[in-house]
């Protein structure tokens, strides 16, 4: 799926914010959904702005050619989101709806969102790192919990109602985009739910997050490619490919490097 405002790594920490064609995927349920313990986080204080940059950044680079491909079992998970739509020639830049929450607030809603076991039935031993939603976060809005993007890209995670509504089926839930700290809690699930189905069609059920190889797509890019361009973008003929290269290097780079991690 694609997002609508993007941060970029420049020079280590800094970061530049820019807006890009959002498009993500609606869906149906599919099989009986994992039950999913819900937790607040309130929050009052406005965080300060984070301006918009349009047009910064450096075009994706192609994939890599791998020297190996993962082999491709059938998907558990057989109800896909649409593919994802080109955004709009007009997209001219964000807007700011309400006020925002403060870094403090974001922060805890950010863990809240990472501390959730979505899979309790089916695959409780999938985790998402803390650092892996924070970095997303941060790619994709800058933590501005108020910020909607021309094309509909909808606060911290820049979630797009399609896809909130394709995670609300699938888990039976009525998580509200527009509310912060669900918006946490639907990109949270949403980067579950890739880990699942990458990890089962192509990794023989292995969720490990962990693992890296320059050379070949492992799990953490395929999920971090596809929370951008949408799994089928990513999952192309029957072979894992990564379409966004640029977009995955920058999200595992602030996963150690971002400094939001320091909030």
């Amino acid at each position: 799926m694609r997002h609508g405002v993007r941060t970029l790594v420049m020079a280590g920490t800094a970061v530049l914010t820019l807006v890009t064609g959002c498009a993500e995927r609606d869906g149906t349920p599919g099989a009986q959904p994992d039950p999913v313990t819900t937790t607040g986080v309130a929050g009052t204080t406005p965080a300060p702005a984070v301006p918009a940059v349009q047009g910064i950044g450096a075009s994706p680079k192609p994939s890599r050619t791998p020297t190996r491909r993962p082999s491709r079992r059938p998907p558990t998970e057989t109800v896909l989101p649409p593919a994802p739509k080109p955004a709009p020639t007009n997209c001219t830049g964000p807007k700011y709806v309400g006020t925002a929450a403060s870094r403090t607030d974001v922060k805890a809603a950010l863990e809240a969102a990472a501390g959730k076991t979505y899979w309790p039935v089916s695959a409780p031993q999938i985790k998402i790192p803390v650092n892996l939603v924070k970095a997303v976060a941060w790619q994709e809005s800058g933590w501005q919990s108020n910020v909607v993007s021309c094309d509909g890209g909808i606060g911290l995670m820049q979630v797009m109602a399609p896809t909130a509504a394709f995670i609300n089926q699938r888990f039976s839930k009525s998580y509200d985009v527009n509310v912060y700290t669900d918006n946490a809690i639907l990109g949270a699930n949403y980067l579950a739910w890739l880990v699942k189905y990458f990890g089962d069609t192509y990794f023989a059920g292995n969720y490990d997050l962990t693992t890296q190889d320059p050379d070949n797509p492992v799990l953490l890019d395929a999920v971090i490619a596809a929370y951008n361009v949408g799994p089928g973008n990513v999952d192309v003929n029957n072979q894992l490919v990564i379409p966004n290269r640029q977009y995955v290097n920058n999200v595992e780079a602030l996963m150690t490097n971002c400094v939001c991690l320091s909030y």
